[in-house]
């Protein structure tokens, strides 16, 4: 359990950047940026990389949190970057990072 919560603060550490990237941008600024689109999907491949370490019994204790779609994002972006929808990568990063966020907080603490 200590190397989960290891990685869980390397994971929050990961959102943190990804909030601070978007923050900087509005979606249209975003999508016109290649180096904003490869600076966030990078930070989602880490992401999903340290979420696949995470011990199976950690994810089972926590069913409410999207971990296969977690891990599912870092796979498309890591072996098919191509082919994005990146109006989906800013949806995903302005709606759903801010609840993976409070998730892994409330899982740390």
């Amino acid at each position: 359990m200590n190397r989960d919560k290891t990685l869980l603060k390397i994971i929050l550490k990961e959102v943190t950047v990804l909030q601070d990237i978007a923050q900087q941008l509005d979606e249209h600024t975003f999508l016109a940026s290649e180096t904003a689109k490869r600076a966030v999907v990078m930070t989602l491949i880490n992401i999903g990389e340290k979420v696949k370490d995470l011990s199976a019994e950690l994810k089972q204790n926590h069913p409410d949190v999207p971990w296969r779609q977690i891990s599912g994002i870092r796979d498309m972006a890591a072996h098919a970057y191509l082919q994005l929808n990146f109006e989906r990568v800013w949806n995903t990063v302005i709606d759903d990072i801010p609840i993976f966020r409070e998730q892994l907080q409330n899982i740390i603490k």
